[in-house]
């Protein structure tokens, strides 16, 4: 790497978790500026499958479950 971005990595490493969170956002934020069409899109579907969930018409399922029949998966294939 460059001397100034190994300069700039050292420095993060100094930084909170929530801060270098943030930094890693405002990093992101600088390539991918915000879509506000598609934040809005993806609020909405958001909230549509809490909705569905509290209305017991959407099943969700434990994640280390699912990420322990995952990898046995993968081990199979």
């Amino acid at each position: 790497m460059h001397q100034s971005i190994d300069n700039l990595l050292e420095q993060a490493k100094k930084l909170s978790t929530e801060d270098r969170a943030l930094l890693i956002n405002a990093l992101y934020d600088l390539n991918a500026p915000h879509d506000l069409e598609w934040e809005a899109a993806w609020l909405k579907e958001c909230e549509d499958r809490i909705a569905a969930i509290d209305r017991g018409e959407m099943k969700t399922y434990d994640f280390d479950a699912v990420m322990v029949e995952a990898r046995a998966r993968l081990k199979h294939a």
